[in-house]
């Protein structure tokens, strides 16, 4: 019969052998993959692997629409109110 440390040992050997394995069938995936995708002309996009933005596109900023009085700051209303917004009051600040 077999020690706990013995089992223990067998275990991380075998461990080591699956990723190893693992390692191989991957790379062999991958390498299938890629020669199935260059043979058919298949690109990412086809897989529906693309970027939601627009290539080559990016959004404009947004005109400020609130201005702290006192050092200038502006702020589009969108994404977390700075610190220097009341939440109670925000008329106070909108740029007219």
């Amino acid at each position: 019969m077999a020690t706990y440390k013995q089992l223990q040992d067998q275990i991380k050997q075998l461990q080591h052998e699956a990723e190893e394995l693992r390692k191989n069938e991957l790379s062999n995936a991958i390498a299938q993959i890629k020669m199935t995708m260059a043979e058919y002309g298949i690109t990412l996009a086809d897989l529906g692997f693309t970027n939601k933005k627009k290539n080559g596109q990016v959004r404009a900023p947004l005109a400020p629409k609130y201005r702290n009085p006192v050092t200038g700051e502006t702020w589009s209303g969108r994404g977390k109110a700075p610190k220097w917004i009341d939440p109670n009051n925000r008329e106070k600040f909108l740029i007219k």
